[in-house]
This record gives C-alpha cells, structure tokens and sequence, in this order.
C-alpha cells in the first residue's frame, strides 16, 4: 500500500454523500459536514470534522466535494480558510444553523414556520449559486448583496437568533474591530432596518424587492427602461407610435415622446432598429412617484389614405396622419419598486382602436384608462425595469441595459436637481384644440395643421421640430387630421428647439389646410388660415408657460407666407380684454385688414400650449435684468433688490448664471462697496433659497458650483467685511434685519470665503496670509459679542450661531491654524453664560467633536476640558431633565468617546483621564436615577461601557487613588457593583445583541477584577473589613456568572464556539476568583451564612464539571463554619432548601449535580466524624427534595395544566411532611396561581381557603412563612384572604359561598372589632350578592365523563373515569376535541358503555367521553320552603356529587304507532370522590351503579320535566316583560295543538288501558301520578296562555285565539278524565312587605306537594276576574301574595288569579302539609343515596406523592362555603395545633350554615385541622394522576 503524503491544495471539502465507517480508523460522516484534510492515500482522506476536531479519522476522496482554500500561516501553525466571499462563507454558515433549527421546528410540527424557514432557505440557496457563479453585473450583485443580508437579517429575528451588525457596505462587523460605541450604534441601526422589513413582511408588501423600493425612495433621480420587442396590430400601412408617460388623474402626459416608426409589413421601417428599440424615461423625481397612478401610454399614428378602406384606391391621397387607437399599461407598482422586473419579463400593453371620428386621441385615452376592454390580442410586447439615478449614473451601473445608442425621453420640465453643466433649450409645443368654420363648404373641413420655425425673414429654419425621442429633427411638423370635424382636438407634443442665439430672432409660423382624400382634388387645397407666435417678448423674456389661443388670420396663401404681411401684427388674444377685440384688431373680418392684407378671421380659433424647459432663458423680466445687468447698469440697483420677489424655482434653475452674476458686480466695483450689501443679501436670499425642503437637492449643486465654477478671489474681503458689519451691529442691540438669514447661511458664507481666499492664496502664492487671519480673528470676535448680549432681541441669533457656526469648521481649517481656531472656539463658548442655551450649546459642540478639528490632540487639549465641564452639569441633572437635552448630551460623550477610540487621532491617554475622573460616577448616578424603561438608558449603560473599556490599569490605579478616605472609596465600590449586577441580572439591550452582550461582560468582568484586587488590598484585615462591600461582591459575582447570556450549554454548537473563539468561558475566571476570596475571608466567613448560600448554590448549579468541583466544597466549608459557632446548622439547612426550591424550579440542577453534591459532601465528611450523621441525614433530605423538584420541573413544561396541578400537589405534600410551612404555602398558592391561569376562579378561591384555615381570628402577628404583603397580625390576613377568596367567588359567579364568608366577616366587625363602617360595606357587598343570585343568569356548565381505559395509561389515568366540570357554554365537542389533543395516539371510544376487559387489557389508548346529568340535592334548609328558581337553579349544577348518564333501550314487542310502550331507560349514576366543584375542575368517579327505568317511569319523568319547563317559562315572562314571545308560544302550542299533540295523548294508549293495568298491578300509584301530572299540566298551560294574551302582538292575535280554542278543548277533555285541579289560594296570608319584581311566579301560584301527589277536593270552574295590563308587570306580580307552607283545616273556598282568570279551589277538611315550590323530583328509592363512605388504606386513591394516611373516619361533605373540602380528622400542618377548634365564631357560624349531606355525612365540623388533608387525600389520588398532556388549553382543566 502507498504510503500516507501529506496535501498541498487538497485541503478542505464538504461531505456530499453519508458514510458509515467500518473500522476504528473510519470517520463517519453526513452529508453537509465540513471537513479538514491532513493526508491523501489512493483514493482516501485523513482528516477530521471542522465541528469538532477531536473526531478523526479516514475517509474516501469520492464522497468530498472539495473547496478552493487560502492558506494562512500565524507563527508556526497553518490555518486553512475558504477562499469563497465572505458573503458566501456567510450564507453557508447561516443555512447550516437554520438548517439544524428547521429540523427541530418540524419535529415540534409548527408547519406554518417550517415552511416559512423552508422558503427563506430556498431564497439562500438560489442566491448563493447566483453569487458563486460570477456572472452578475455590478449592478445586480450590489442589489444581491443587499437581498442577501437582509433576508438572513431577517431569518435570524423570527428565528430568535443573533442579530449580525455590518458596516456600511454589508459586511459582518467585528466587536475587536470597533470601539463599544460605534458596535452599540451599528446594532440600533440593524435594529431599526430589521423592523421596518418586519413590518413590511407583515403589511404584505412583496418581502424580496423591500430593499429596492426603500433604495429607489432614498434616491432624488429615478428613470424607467423600456424595451418595445413586438407590436402586434392589423393595419396596412405605415404607423407611428408616441409612447409616454401619463397620469390618468390629472390626465397629463409627464414625458417626452418616443417615437417609433413601424412598417406595414409588422416591423420598424428602419431594419437596424429591429431588437433595439429601447428608451429610457429619465429625470423623474419622487414627486412623480408620488404620484397616485402612472401609465404607459402609446398613441398610434396611421400614415397613408384618409379612410382605412382605400388603401387599394390609387386616387386616393397619400401620407395622411390619422388617429388609430392607443395602448396604455399602469405601471405604477413597478416604477415604485414594489415590483421587481426582470428585464427578461415582457408584458403585453393591450390596444383599444379609435371608433368615431370624433375619438380624439386624447379623450380615447381617458376612456380606456378609466374602464378596460378586449384588445382582442392586438398591442405591445415590452420589457421594462425601474432604475435608479440619472441618465449619467444608470449608464455607469447599468451598462448591459443602456448604452449610447439607448433613447433618452426626458421629462416634460426640470428634474428636481439641475446639475451645472447641464445646458438646456427646448420649448415644448401641444396644439391643443381649433375651432374652424366650413365657409362656402357643404360638410366641415378636414384640418390639417402644418408647422415651421422661421425667422424674421420668413425663412424656415431646418431640423428645428423634434416629434419625439429617437426621431430625427425635421423642419416641418404636419398635425394628425380628424375627418370632418369642426372642433378638432389634437393634443400633440413636439419639441422645438433652436439654438440659443437664434431664439429672439425666430417665431412658429401655423399653416391650416384642409386635406381632401381625392389626391387630384386635394393638390388643388391651399392654405385656408395662418397664426403665428414669437417664442420671444420684446423684453428679452421668453415665452409664458400656459395656453396661448391665438389668432387665425385669413388671407391670400401667398400673403399668408409673407413675414412682412403677418410680424408686425398682434399673434394672440388676451383674455384680459374684451372678447370680441384683439389688441385693437375686431373680430369682423368684413373690412378691417393688416398692413399685408390678412384680415383676423372672427369665426375661427386655434390653441396652443407651452413649457419651456431652458437653462438659458427666463421668462422672468427682473431675473433677466440681473443676468444681462451691463446692457442697463443703472437698473442694476433695482433688479438686485428685485432678487428677493422672483419665485424660487426660476431663480435656482439659473443658479450658476445668477452666482456668476453677482459676483461678477461684485468683482467690478471692487473699489467702492456700493453694492456690497446688495450682492451679499442676494447670496444670503439665494443660499436660504436652497435651504428650503423643496429646493434641498440643489445643495449638490451649489457645492459643485463653488468646486468648479466659482473664480472671485477677492469675494472674501467683500463677504467678511459685510459679514463683520451685520455681527457689530446686531452685538449693539440695533434691528439688522438681514442677520439671522446670514446666520443660517454662514456654512455656505464661509465655503465662498474660503474657496476665494484659496483661490487668491494660489495667484498670488498666500500673499496677505496674515491680513487674512487677522480678518477671520475679528470676525469671530465679533460673533464671540453678539453671544455676550442679553437682549431679548439677539436670543434667536445667539442659538442660530451656535447652530449654524461649527458647520464652518470644515472649510475654515483649510486656511487657518487649528490651535488658534480652537481657542477662538473655546473662547465663542465660554461667551455664552452659564445655564443659558444649553440645549443648543451641547448640540452645538456634538457637531465641533464630529468635525476633522477634535481629531487633532492640540485642539481636543483646548476644547475637551471645556465640553467636560459642560456635560458634567448636564448629565448630573439629566434624570429630570428634557429629553432632548439628554440625549444631545449623551450624545456629545458618545461622539467624544467614539473619537478618542479611534487609532489615527494622536494621544488621548490624558484625555481619557479626564473623562474618567469628571464623568464616571456622574454616569453611574445617572444610571441609578434613571427608570429601567427610560428610553435613554441603552445609551447611558453604552457611554459608561464605552468609558471602561477604554481604561487602563493605569487609569484604574490613578483613579482609585483620587478618593479621598476609605468611606469615599467603599461608596464608589458599593455603588458599582450595586449598578454592575442590576445590568448583569437584566440587560438594558434587546437579548438578541449577543455581541453587545459580551463585549458589556467582557468591560465588566476586568473592572469586577480590578475593584476586587483593590478590595484585597484595602479591606480585608480586620480593622477595615467591611462586611457589606463583600458582601455585594459575592453576589455581583454570582450575579455574573449566573446570567443567562454565558450560559453555553443553551447555545447552539456555532453559537457556543464562536463565543469561546472570541471572549472564552468567562464563567470559570470568576468562579475560581469567588472560591479564592472565598478562602480568604478566614473568620468573617460566618458573616455570610446564610446569606451567601443562595448565591453559591446557583454558582454550583451551573452545568461545569470543573466548576462545580471547585465550589460544592464551600458548602461542607459553610456547614463547619456554622456548627462551629452554634452548635447545628440549621440556617444553612434550611437557606438551601428554600433555595434549591427556587433554583431548581427555574432551570438549574440536574441529576449529576445531585450525584456531585452527594459524593464531595460526603467525601469532606469522612475527615469531620462528628458531622458525619448530621451531614448524612442533610445530604438524604436534600436528596429527595431534589428529585420530587426535578420531577415538577419535568412536568411545568409539558402542556398540561392538570398534569402541573398534579405535581404542585406533589411538593405540597413533601413539605407538608417536613414541616416547612412556608413552602406548603408557596405551592399552596402556585395552585391557585395555576387555576388563574385558566380562569378557574372558583377553584382558586377554594383553595385559598386552606391558607385561610391555617389562620385564626387573632391579633398575634403572623409567622414569617404567613407573610405575604408585609407585617400582618393572623386576624388581617385572614381578612385580606377572605377579601381575595370572596372576589374569586363572585368572578366565578359562587355568590352563595361568597356570602357565607361575607357573614363570619361582618360577625367579626360587628362583635369582635366593632368597625361597623366595615361591617356596612360588607353587608352592602352581601346585599349586592344576593341581588346578583336573583338578577343574573348564570349558564349551567355542563359535567363530562372521561374515562381512561388501556394499559398505555400512567397508573393515576388507567381504566378510571373521572367527572369534569365543563366551562361556561362549553360543548362537549370542544372538550372533546381537546381532551383528544393531550393524548394524539389515543383511539376515541364512540359507545357509552363501560369497555369490556379487551379494551381495558389492551396495550392502547381509548378515550371515553360523554355528557353527564348532575342529580339535584335540595339542600335542607330549602325544603318545603317557597324558593325562586334563582336558587334552586344553582344547586342543580353546583355541590353535586351523583350525575346521571340515561340510555334509551327497546324492550318486548314495538308498537309502530306508538313508541312509548317498549321505551325503557338505562340509568348509570357515578358518584364522585368530593362534590364539585371543588379545588379542582375533576375529581374521580369512584362509585358506578346501574338502573333501568321503565316506559311507565320514563313517562312520569318526561311529564314531571314538561311541567317544570312550562312553570319555569312563565317564572321568565312574568319577570322580564322584554323577552320574545315566540318560544312561550311554541312551547304552548306544542301541547295544546292537536295537530302536534303526540304527549301525553300516547301515554293513554300506552298506560292507561285495562291490560296494562292487569299486566302491571304492581304500578298503580305510578298511574295515579301519571295521571295527576296530567292534570296539573292544565292550570300550568292555563296560566302560561293567559301570560301569552297579555303579551301577544295584534298580528299574532289570531294565532293566539286559535291556542285558547285548542285549549279550551284540551282541558274539558283532561278535566273529565282526570279531574280538576285548581291553584292554592294566595289571598290566605297577605305580607305586608314590598314584594320582589324577581318574586318567583312558582312562588305564588303552585306547591311543589300539589304537583306530586295532590288530593284536592272537588274542583271549581276558571272565570274572568280581573284584567291587568301587559304594560304593567308591578300589577301582576303585586297581586300574587305568598302562599303558606302549610295549608289549615275546614272547608274555605279561596280565590287566586292567574292572568287574567281567576281560580277557585274547595279545601278539604283533611290537613295536609304543602311545599311552595316545585322541584325535580328526588331519585326513585329504589336508587340507592350516597352512603357514608369511610376512607380505609385500601380506598384510599394511591400515587407516588407519598401523601400522610389519615385516621380512619367518615369522608365529610362540608358545609356551604367549603362543599368541595373534604375534612379529614386528626391530621394537621406542625403550625397549628392538633385539637379540634372550639372558636366560639366558627360554632356560630356553623350553627347558622346547614349541610348538605344526610345525617351521617354532617358528623364533623369542616373546620377541623385535618381540612388541610383534603387537599392531599382526594386531590392526590386523583391529580397526581392526571396524565401527561391532559390539559393544555389554557381555558379548560380537567383531571
């Protein structure tokens, strides 16, 4: 075999197929991996993986895809690099570690980011290959590059990563490279862009081309490219197509034309042009994209016969221009970037022809833009692109697109900037409309407009018309012709243009034609008209933009072409005079000619419109006087002042001509100063003019001017002179109007001074050097006066010349010594007095220190101790200052910082020095009085991060030895390390600038060191030990070592290394420093204890084996120290239990800390026998604390909230069990805080009652673990407690436990502490509760059986139903579907029958669930009694312990006609551990019976329920007369109608019958009470149509009558059969109290003993009575007094009304006992009650939470305010005692509160100690069961 030879280029690859090594030697590899190659052996690498290079080994070449590489050498070792760009390296790092996270968002399903992740990876991948391939222009690889970093920018914040700082040209920013400064503004500007692209994303703006589009906003100059590759059309003859730009809103063409010249035969006339018709519209600015629409837009043009038709008829004439149709295509989107184009992508332009003569072009366009058509495939084929810039630079970046022989179509007017140099001349012409009489002709004439430029000789000037872009100039232009049309509108643009000389010499001449479409006829047409008009006015000014109509004169042809016969007359009409006279010329042609013999024709019209477009011309008269001003010098005075009316936009088109112009007047009277003043107020105007927004562009301008152009090398003196003269005069306090606009024009003031002493400097080789800075000395001396003034006047000029003064430096350093204008600086500042303008003097020196002046060292000698003294007043007040001024002055330290970091800017050791000993605390005190939301605190944390990292050990030594004493020295320590930890805990930047992150640490780290050297040095002996200032160093140390953002482990691999490349673990540099000092403290170590527990223990926690070892010891260290001077170690027991608890429960800990911590402490033992025992029996406890926590910490991050309860259940027992009552209440409320989360109201305040148990009604202050808001006695927060629970009750609508609470509280106020304003509000408060019972609906929730059946259940779920308490409105599907969620691989069980032993026995998952009946128990206290359906209502879905689940099942033979006869029920009754609801939404069922309800029984049910639906109905009517009669009337009608009436009528055919009688004696008294429910069914209905006729709309009347008919016949018929039943009698009793609106109609009207079993005497008709109103419910109710409980004996004929009917009922002289109120009947006593059930070890419900066994006793159903906590005796919590409570409050409060059980369950108080065992006893052997995943929904828990 060949030996091993080591690589030369063969150095580097990526693994593109997997490899699984066989031998030992073999490097196993995936595709993707990176791989380092050492050596090559016949087709084999050895090598090893770039991730990790500890993995070696041998490999084939052929799985490699190898990689260019640079080989670099540092020292002796050689490092391998990609010699791919740094872009690409970027990508491929990005895609690897987006890759890894794709993975995992897949495997936690989140499609919707998986497929997202998976499109931006796509994105990479396509642009990484466009990068590699090299192919890209410049242009598209810069836009790449940006496309490129932004997407990964924006990949790596939705995917929670790093945020990457770049410099300005994209490249990834290192932190060693750049100051903290710089690094800190680089990530805000990161941050910023990355926001904007986010909301971009968000507001579906197209995500690849956001980077174009905010590129083309930033630019002033925007053009579009525009390729015409097709035009498809059916024509026939020559055409020409004016393509344009167009807005379709203000119905204007924006551009020039470009004209095309296609053939007939479907190609350009010009061959050559073929595949290179491209044009490029240029110069438009952002107000064009702006614009709400823009078009492009194409006007064809035929050329040929004047009907389409004729093109075969030889006669015919030729070379007509004709209208044919336009194209148009918005093209806002893409002109604006929100699209991308490719320049590959063609778009089709559909066309729309031109129909009737009378479709002007331009009116055709209008139509077709505002509504679209079929072009039927006739139109454009074009490709297009928007670009940036002008033509200059798109020619630069875009050469591959335009080139020289690529169309320019320039806009119709100026671009926003006019660049000097740019020379323009071109008048655009539109013929706009005509208006022609036919004269001596039958039909109107054919109009043909021809054109010519001639000058005063008449002759025509040639290639002066220009139709378009791209089109040779032509000497004539001929107007297209509409056929016959009198008014034509043409609207066609053309260009003139001349050159500059010849423009007062020329004038459009305008011949009008009439064109016949016979070619014999048509040579024999002349001219018919003329008009004319000179493009100049007789005061040198050009022509007006605008409308010009002009006069059509008539005349013979001949005449018609003679200049002389026209020039001397009047061209246009002015509309200012009257309409029918033209400048003294009338209308009427009858007799009124010209000196030539043309006459002005009265009857016909012609417009035109222009836009003048030179840089030349001006049609402003006082601007040309100032430009021409030699011609007329004595006007020059005039026109300089008139300077300052002339509009803007014409002045700064002729900028340059302007600035030339005075300084040429300037240069002339250089002798006198005449026109000094003037001159210098135009510059001042014409600088302030392009200080204005609309003008800004035009600074580029005016610095090119003065660059290139400008040449008065004597201005400076004339400039200064005036300059100094405005300064003096203002300083004295006189008006100088002038001053403040020379104020804001100084930069520009200074850059004219400096450029022409420069200038004059190099004529005369710096001739009057010293004249010159003596010039500019006085000039500031002068400046430095006007700051010393204080009158009120001079302000705004004090703050502009602190605004507008350091914009000079840049120009002025040129000519001037530096030192010496520092000092003239210095001395400008120190003018001004102190507390005044300090906004404006702080903002003012941020620009000086961003100026090349403060780089040089002299100049920040002179100028730093100033800025210092100014900023440390500044920044001492800045807590409460204005916020700008605050941030100006962070912003001057940052700016100064940021200098003196840099390596080009000389010494600055001293001045750092400075910094440090004025700033340093004041920043800190700036800090610590800042809130932590202040919006400036990032930058104060960055300046005073940017202040360390720029100190030595130098500047640290010097600093610390210039305090003062010790104390002075302890404060300043405290103070930072207090200020150190608080940033460290929370970082003041987004978690996201790691780099950020880690250069803070890396500064805080050295400084931490330094300050504890120092410690060392100065306050470790005895005398000066300073217990605190160590104290705050442990704890800023673990602080640091703590944070979040150096814990490794959390990081990905890339993450992890590039960490450690950069700045190490620093974690282990600190933790070994702690462990030293540690050791060193010596006998002030117990100093610590307990104190410094906590802070060890999260040290040791973190997950670093070396630095685990080095500092677990310190505990054993502790423990000694502890028992050495007390004798145990019980706070430090005790500190690490409460701590392990919090630092667990948050993260930290894992099952190797546990062996660890167990192995050293025990091995430190082994030396100390006598701690041996106590440390054995710690390490044990601690042992299995620790499992249960990292068991609950397991679970709190599973979805589950039941699962969590489950585990907090857990904890509580544990301490319980040891007697660490105040972590009991920490879980106790962890529980509540759980049922909070899912708004489990009522379950949160039960279980707040077990730590109200624990308290007593007692003044004795509470044990510290009780304490939760402060120092409180038990009596207080138990009263605070009960504040709490109570409000949780009411937000779960319990307003009945609510209130028994609400009376042992006011049965403290009003006996024990006699606060009587208290007890009132808390009796308003019970007041309010028993409204809410009456007044407010409260939806009954419904309860669900879930069973677990199948062995792939934990054992606390397996083949075990539990009972649910669904929420408000929630349906079983919902609860279903959810309950699905938690257990995805579970099968659903559709049956609700109990599963057989396959189910239960098999290895699977089935869910059952189903919808449960709770079974209603009257509480005692309610029985017999008159109770509103408000009440009981409650209690028929609260304090349940039985619910039902009924079958319907087919027994015997089924009668087709009546199904009631084989209709049996099946009747399962699950009854739960504890009632519900409870402290949680489930407990389980532990009891299960089945029964089977006959036909007969069904029917007594089905009755009872009908009766109870009608009586509850009219409760509801008669309560709130607002409601909708319609279901009343449904109901009533369902019965009463014998058309649907299939009730009780089947029961008859079913039951009533002598052989059911026969077959079923047993069932007599079941018949009876079937037939007595039927009889009571009628005064019910009775009473319920009376309600419907009160409350019945007149169109519904009809309906109504029909019922009372059907009714009517409905009762004689029951009547006869089953007797009369009539209501009690209400009049027998009479309260003398107001009644209740609510008063329950039940209440009134029916007993619940005369619905169940009634023996009534002999009934008594129904007759009217009285008649109330349905307006008023008062009357109503006020009539129905309440009945008695009981009826006496004797015969008493008693009288109630109902509606409107009154009824009468006979007593029997037999005394029977009666209840007001109807309820659900009771279960059969065939069905067994709930039995006292004991709880034996064996029933006990058993799980692994090892909770304490309870006495053998009863299970208690507690009374009403704690129905779900069950007491168990005899056990309680260490803290309270262990006897019964005799409180002689609770015993009253018992004695008024009744159970809800029978007998045997109201054995024991609820308030036994043992209550607390509830929680445990039921709650464990359910919830420690709950499943993984059981609940996660937020809103539901179910166990």
């Amino acid at each position: 075999m060949a030996p091993w030879t080591r690589t030369t280029s063969e150095r580097y690859g990526v693994v593109k197929w997997n490899f699984v090594g066989q031998g030992e030697t073999h490097l196993s590899l995936e595709v993707g991996d990176m791989v380092f190659i050492q050596e090559a052996c016949e087709g084999w690498y050895r090598g090893y993986l770039a991730r990790n290079k500890a993995l070696q080994g041998v490999f084939p070449a052929s799985f490699i895809h190898l990689k260019e590489v640079i080989i670099k050498k540092r020292g002796k070792e050689e490092v391998v690099l990609s010699a791919e760009m740094p872009l690409v390296k970027e990508v491929t790092t990005t895609l690897r570690e987006w890759g890894s996270i794709w993975k995992q968002l897949f495997v936690a399903n989140k499609l919707n980011r998986v497929r997202q992740v998976m499109r931006l990876m796509c994105e990479l991948m396509e642009w990484r290959s466009q990068l590699l391939s090299g192919t890209l222009p410049s242009d598209e690889f810069k836009e790449l590059k940006q496309k490129v970093t932004s997407k990964i920018d924006y990949g790596n914040k939705i995917l929670g990563l790093d945020q990457v700082v770049r410099d300005d040209d994209g490249n990834i920013l290192e932190p060693e490279q750049a100051s903290v400064i710089s690094l800190f503004r680089a990530h805000e500007e990161a941050t910023a862009k990355i926001n904007e692209r986010i909301k971009e994303e968000q507001s579906n703006i197209q995500t690849d081309h956001s980077g174009i589009s905010a590129r083309i906003q930033s630019s002033p100059t925007h053009s579009l490219y525009v390729f015409v590759r097709n035009f498809v059309c059916r024509i026939g003859e020559d055409s020409e197509l004016f393509m344009s730009l167009y807005d379709p809103i203000k119905q204007n063409i924006i551009s020039e034309n470009y004209l095309v010249r296609w053939g007939r035969k479907g190609f350009p006339k010009e061959i050559d042009m073929l595949n290179n018709l491209k044009v490029v519209f240029t110069d438009l600015g952002s107000k064009d994209l702006s614009r709400e629409k823009i078009y492009l837009i194409c006007q064809i043009v035929r050329v040929g016969k004047m009907d389409q038709k004729e093109i075969n008829n030889k006669k015919g004439t030729q070379g007509l221009r004709r209208p044919f149709g336009v194209a148009v295509m918005d093209i806002s989107d893409i002109i604006k970037g929100k699209i991308e184009c490719d320049e590959e992508k063609q778009y089709f332009i559909p066309f729309f022809p031109v129909v009737a003569e009378n479709d002007f072009l331009h009116n055709l366009l209008n139509k077709v833009t505002a509504s679209r058509g079929d072009s039927g495939g006739q139109g454009l084929w074009v490709t297009m692109k928007a670009l940036v810039g002008d033509i200059v630079q798109i020619r630069k970046e875009y050469p591959h697109l335009v080139d020289r022989s690529t169309v320019v179509a320039r806009k119709l007017g100026f671009p926003e900037i006019i660049m000097p140099g740019d020379v323009r001349n071109d008048i655009y012409l539109t013929l706009q409309a005509g208006d022609f009489d036919k004269y001596n002709k039958t039909t109107q004439k054919n109009v043909e407009v021809i054109m010519w430029v001639c000058d005063e000789e008449g002759k025509v000037i040639q290639n002066s018309i220009c139709l378009g872009a791209g089109d040779k100039a032509v000497g004539e232009y001929r107007s297209v012709i509409y056929y016959q049309i009198k008014q034509p509108r043409w609207m066609e643009t053309i260009k003139v243009a001349v050159s500059l000389e010849e423009m007062h010499r020329i004038h459009l001449r305008f011949m009008f034609r009439h064109r016949s479409s016979q070619e014999s006829k048509d040579k024999s047409e002349k001219n018919f008209a003329m008009a004319f008009v000179r493009l100049m006015k007789e005061d040198g000014t050009v022509l007006q933009d605008g409308l010009h109509d002009l006069i059509v004169f008539k005349g013979d042809s001949k005449r018609m072409e003679d200049v002389g016969c026209y020039l001397s007359l009047p061209s246009t009409r002015h509309h200012h005079n009257d309409n029918h006279k033209v400048a003294g010329l009338s209308r009427s042609s009858s007799n009124l000619t010209g000196s030539g013999g043309l006459s002005v024709s009265s009857r016909d019209s012609f417009s035109i419109s222009t836009l003048v477009c030179s840089t030349k011309l001006t049609q402003n008269v006082g601007l040309l006087g100032l430009l021409k001003w030699r011609t007329r010098p004595e006007l020059l005075r005039e026109n300089l002042e008139k300077l300052k009316i002339i509009d803007g936009e014409e002045v700064v088109k002729f900028l340059q001509d302007t600035l030339d112009a005075l300084f040429n007047i300037m240069m002339e009277h250089s002798q006198s100063d005449d026109y000094d003043i003037l001159v210098f107020d135009a510059l001042i105007h014409i600088i302030g003019l392009i200080a204005d927004r609309k003008f800004q562009h035009f600074n580029t301008v005016l610095e090119a001017y003065i660059k290139q152009h400008f040449s008065a090398t004597l201005a400076y003196k004339k400039l200064m002179s005036v300059l100094k003269r405005y300064l003096d005069v203002s300083s004295r306090g006189e008006q100088c109007e002038p001053i403040f606009r020379t104020l804001k024009a100084l930069e520009y003031i200074f850059k004219f001074i400096v450029r022409s002493r420069m200038l004059y400097s190099q004529l005369y080789e710096g001739k009057e050097q010293a004249e010159f800075e003596e010039s500019l000395r006085r000039l500031f001396e002068s400046i430095n006066s006007l700051m010393k003034t204080d009158y009120t006047g001079t302000l705004l000029l004090r703050v502009a010349a602190l605004k507008y003064l350091p914009t000079v430096l840049h120009d002025v350093e040129k000519v001037f010594d530096a030192k010496l204008l520092s000092e003239l600086l210095h001395d400008f500042y120190s003018c001004i007095p102190p507390e005044k303008l300090q906004k404006q003097k702080v903002a003012s020196m941020t620009e000086i220190v961003s100026s090349q002046l403060f780089q040089r060292q002299e100049c920040r000698d002179v100028l730093l101790p100033m800025m210092l003294r100014e900023l440390s007043g500044a920044l001492a007040s800045m807590a409460d200052g204005p916020h700008d001024e605050r941030r100006n002055s962070l912003e001057l330290l940052n700016n100064i910082l940021e200098v003196l970091s840099r390596n080009n800017v000389g010494e600055t050791f001293q001045h750092i020095q400075d910094i440090v000993v004025s700033l340093l605390r004041i920043i800190n005190g700036t800090y610590i009085a800042m809130a932590r939301e202040h919006a400036l605190i990032s930058r104060v944390v960055a300046c005073m991060t940017a202040i360390l990292s720029q100190m030595d050990d130098r500047h640290y030594a010097l600093y610390i030895e210039t305090f003062n004493g010790s104390s002075d020295l302890v404060d300043f320590l405290m103070e930072s390390f207090a200020l150190f930890k608080d940033l460290i805990r929370k970082h003041v930047y987004p978690s996201d600038w790691m780099a950020m992150i880690m250069v803070q640490n890396r500064v805080f780290l050295r400084a931490i060191n330094t300050y504890a050297d120092t410690m060392n040095q100065k306050f470790l002996n005895n005398d000066d030990f300073e217990v605190q200032l160590w104290n705050n160093y442990f704890h800023l140390a673990v602080a640091f070592i703590t944070q979040e953002s150096l814990q490794l482990q959390h990081f990905s691999p890339t993450k992890r290394n590039k960490i450690l490349a950069k700045y190490g673990d620093m974690r282990r540099l600190i933790g070994f420093a702690i462990r030293d000092i540690w050791y060193k403290l010596g006998s002030h170590k117990i100093c610590f204890i307990p104190d410094m527990v906590g802070p060890i223990l999260e040290m040791t926690l973190i997950p670093e084996e070396e630095l685990r070892r080095a500092t677990i010891p310190i505990f054993f260290d502790m423990i000694t120290c502890e028992h050495a001077h007390t004798g145990n170690f019980h706070k430090f027991e005790n500190e690490i239990i409460l701590k392990l608890d919090h630092e667990v429960e948050g993260g930290g800990g894992d099952e190797r800390f546990m062996q660890l911590l167990e192995t050293i402490l025990l091995e430190c033992t082994a030396e100390n026998s006598n701690l041996k025992p106590q440390v054995q029996h710690f390490v044990a406890l601690v042992k299995g604390l620790l499992i249960r926590l990292l068991d609950y910490r397991t679970v709190m991050s599973d979805d589950s909230r039941n699962n969590r309860m489950s585990c907090t259940v857990n904890l509580l027992n544990f301490y319980k069990d040891i007697n660490r009552e105040g972590m009991y209440i920490r879980y106790l409320y962890k529980l509540r805080d759980l049922h909070l989360e899912g708004e489990n109201y009522t379950e949160a305040a039960y279980t707040l009652l077990l730590h109200s148990r624990l308290l007593k009604w007692l003044d004795e202050m509470c044990s510290p673990q009780f304490e939760f808001h402060g120092s409180q006695t038990q009596r207080q927060l138990k009263e605070t407690l009960y504040d709490t629970i109570i409000d949780y009750f009411d937000k779960g609508k319990m307003w009945e436990e609510a209130i028994t609470l609400c009376k042992e509280l006011a049965e403290q106020y009003e006996n024990e502490i006699f606060d009587y304003e208290l007890l009132s509000k808390r009796l308003e408060k019970q007041a309010k509760f028993y409204e809410n019972i009456m007044k407010i609906l409260r939806p009954k929730p419904d309860y669900f059986a879930v069973g677990y059946y199948g062995q792939g259940y934990p054992p606390f779920l397996k083949n075990k139903v539990f009972i649910h308490r669904g929420k408000e409105y929630e349906r079983r599907e919902d609860f279903q579907n959810h309950l699905m969620s938690q257990f995805p691989s579970a099968v659903r069980l559709n049956t609700t029958t109990i599963p057989g032993d396959d189910i239960r026995n098999s290895p699977q998952q089935y869910i059952q669930c189903f919808t449960v009946q709770p079974v209603l128990e009257i509480p005692p206290r309610l029985k017999n009694k008159p109770v509103p359906d408000q009440i009981i209502n409650f209690y028929k879905s609260n304090y349940v312990q039985r619910f039902h689940y009924s079958r319907p099942v087919r027994k015997g033979p089924v009668d087709p006609n009546n199904e009631f006869t084989s209709m049996w029920i099946e009747r399962t009754t699950f009854t739960t551990v504890y009632k519900l609801p409870g402290i949680l939404r489930w407990f389980e069922a532990t009891d299960m019976k089945h029964t089977t309800l006959s036909p007969l029984e069904n029917a007594i049910e089905t009755m009872e329920s009908t009766n109870e639906k009608i009586l509850t109905m009219i409760n509801q009517y008669q309560a709130d007369w607002s409601l909708p009669i319609n279901p009343l009337s449904m109901l009533l009608n369902g019965i009463v109608d014998p058309a649907v009436m299939g009730g009780f009528a089947k029961y008859e055919k079913a039951f009533f019958t002598e052989e059911f009688t026969l077959q079923h004696p047993e069932d007599k008294d079941k018949l009876l009470r079937l037939k007595d429910l039927i009889a009571w069914q009628i005064p019910l209905l009775g009473g319920g149509i009376s309600l419907h006729g009160k409350r019945v709309t007149d169109d519904l009347r009809p309906f109504h009558e029909r019922m009372e008919e059907c009714f009517k016949q409905l009762k004689k018929k029951v009547e006869k059969e089953y007797g009369v039943r009539e209501l009690p009698d209400l009049d027998e009793r009479k309260s003398t109290r107001p009644r209740s609106m609510l008063r329950s109609f039940r209440q009134s009207i029916i007993s619940i003993s005369s619905l169940q079993g009634s023996e009534c005497g002999t009934p008594t008709r129904l007759n009217a009575d009285k008649d109330f109103p349905p307006e008023s419910p008062v009357s109503w109710t006020s009539s129905l007094q309440r009945s008695s409980g009981s009826m006496s004996a004797g015969t008493v004929d008693e009288v109630v009304t109902v509606g409107e009917a009154e009824v009468k009922l006979r007593k029997s002289k037999k005394k029977k006992k009666r209840s007001s109120m109807i309820f659900i009947t009771e279960e059969r006593e065939r069905t067994s009650t709930l039995d006292s059930k004991r709880l034996s070890k064996k029933q006990e419900f058993r799980s692994d939470t090892n909770l304490s066994e309870p006495n053998e006793g009863n299970v208690l159903l507690t009374s009403t305010n704690s129905r779900s906590l069950p007491a168990i005796t005899g056990l309680s919590l260490a803290v309270v005692g262990g006897t019964e409570e005799s409180d002689s409050v609770r015993a009253r409060r018992d004695s008024k509160s009744m159970s809800v059980c029978g007998t045997s369950d109201r054995t024991a108080d609820r308030r036994s100690k043992g209550v607390i065992n509830l929680f445990f006893k039921s709650k464990n052997s359910k919830s420690e069961d709950v499943k993984p995943g059981d609940s996660a929904r937020d809103s539901n828990s179910h166990f």
